[in-house]
């Protein structure tokens, strides 16, 4: 009977309802070390112009999130499959809002500056060590439930008096210069960062 289920790989509950992502974090090889590479989003796009962010973007259906990856930062960054190598699944980061994000270390080779003006303004970099010595400031947003009007109260124990749980949302801030790196971005960089220290990052530099 239960020979089917044995050895399976467990997925999100609901994982159908998650808008799946994918991002790469860039590193480029300088004579003073790793630069991160950045994107600013097109003054163009419908969701969140202007901002600071990684390439990468949706996971067609079925795609392979390390697939989505490479597709993305090679029409993004204007790069060919040999200038990209992924060379580490970083920490999922999934959001209360029904998202799930697929990040990657990876590293480019030969990279010219180039981007695709479509969908970024500008690309700028980030010494790592930057990353390394900073943390970045945090703020706590507050998380609630909002039951829609028609939600069935004579179902639940104690109506509307039911005390729903409520949470934190942290909102991650980096300041380098003149630019600010915040939300996800921040987030996932610093969980990269995390990961990199435990690693022995810094020694092996």
């Amino acid at each position: 009977m239960f020979e089917e289920l044995r050895g399976r790989k467990p997925s999100l509950i609901d994982m159908g309802n998650y808008r799946r992502s994918a991002v790469v974090i860039p590193l480029i090889k300088t004579e003073s070390g790793y630069e991160v590479l950045f994107e600013v989003r097109a003054i163009g796009l419908k969701h969140q112009p202007g901002e600071i962010c990684f390439p990468g973007g949706g996971c067609n259906r079925d795609e392979a999130a390390e697939a989505a990856a490479r597709r993305e930062i090679c029409e993004e960054l204007l790069l060919s499959p040999e200038q990209i190598r992924l060379e580490a699944p970083m920490d999922i980061f999934i959001s209360p809002f029904n998202m799930i994000i697929f990040p990657y270390l990876g590293t480019l080779r030969g990279y010219q500056g180039t981007f695709s003006r479509d969908e970024v303004l500008e690309v700028f970099t980030v010494p790592l060590r930057f990353f390394m010595e900073n943390e970045p400031r945090i703020y706590y947003n507050n998380v609630y439930t909002e039951p829609p009007e028609n939600f069935p109260w004579d179902k639940v124990q104690d109506g509307y008096k039911y005390r729903w749980n409520t949470g934190k949302y942290p909102v991650a801030f980096y300041e380098y210069e003149n630019r600010v790196i915040w939300g996800i971005t921040a987030r996932i960089m610093r969980s990269a960062v995390q990961i990199m220290r435990d690693a022995g990052w810094e020694t092996k530099e």
